[in-house]
């Protein structure tokens, strides 16, 4: 009778505690849509196939900002102007997976599609493995329209300069991949050059490659929390810096078959 009453209180405990098991922030334990970037990169080119121009917006530097980003999703949602956002980076503040899952269902609520860079936070911890598995890989490209995005990983520092970082090889084979299907190209970043997490003494190398790229109109960044827009060496390349989203701002691009690089068409929205 002992043995038996000893056998049943074992066994409440055990499952009582079961419930109390927790996992590790790091965990990288994914639950929900895992490649989402290459889904959404599917449906941007099949919604903009044959058009001549597109309007995208672009916004970044999420992290902690739940519910301004939240906000930010209600808005985009009013219009019918936007053919999808591109986020800049740093969905997360510690690379925590938790952080990459709220932020992924977050922007999830956008009606349009949307792409999501990788930046310098998120390879905190075990981010850069959370990043990969909800979004893919870290340097990635697709074309909208006769427009083609070249996204890349600019987030030096974080990994001590162990990886070729930004990735000349991937930049190199994005000049010629796929040119028959684009006229102009857009090259987006979380961070720019001289942001003390670029490898600026890569700088000039890397605008080199920035500028092979046909028809380049300007490129995108995020990582220093406010907005910029920069021409930062001696070719009249515009680099466009969006605020955090604790400013609750975003950024409209436009590109129409007129458009230069002389002149970025976009606007600053308030929200």
């Amino acid at each position: 009778m002992l043995r038996k009453n000893l056998y049943g209180l074992l066994s409440c405990l055990f499952l009582a505690g079961c419930g109390m098991i927790d996992y590790h922030p790091y965990d990288v334990r994914i639950s929900g849509e895992t490649n989402v970037n290459a889904h959404n990169m599917e449906k941007i080119e099949a919604n903009c196939k044959g058009k001549t121009t597109i309007r995208f917006a672009v916004m970044g530097d999420s992290q902690r900002w739940y519910d301004a980003t939240e906000d930010f999703v209600k808005e985009i949602n009013k219009r019918d102007d936007i053919d999808f956002v591109i986020h800049g980076g740093d969905m997360s503040d510690f690379g925590v997976t938790k952080e990459f899952l709220w932020q992924r269902d977050i922007m999830n609520g956008l009606k349009v599609p949307y792409v999501a860079l990788i930046g310098n936070h998120d390879c905190l911890g075990t981010g850069e493995e959370t990043y990969k598995a909800v979004f893919g890989p870290t340097n990635f490209s697709f074309i909208a329209g006769n427009v083609k995005f070249v996204c890349l990983n600019t987030n030096a520092l974080e990994y001590d300069y162990s990886e070729p970082i930004p990735n000349f090889t991937f930049m190199e084979e994005e000049i010629t991949n796929r040119s028959n299907e684009f006229e102009k190209s857009v090259v987006c970043m979380h961070a720019r050059p001289f942001t003390g997490v670029f490898n600026d003494n890569v700088a000039k190398v890397f605008q080199h490659y920035v500028t092979q790229y046909k028809g380049l109109q300007f490129c995108t960044a995020a990582h220093t929390h406010h907005f910029r827009d920069d021409i930062l060496f001696d070719d009249g390349i515009h680099y466009i810096t969006s605020d955090c989203m604790d400013y609750r701002t975003y950024l409209v691009f436009t590109i129409t078959p007129e458009s230069t690089s002389e002149n970025p068409d976009y606007e600053l929205v308030e929200y």
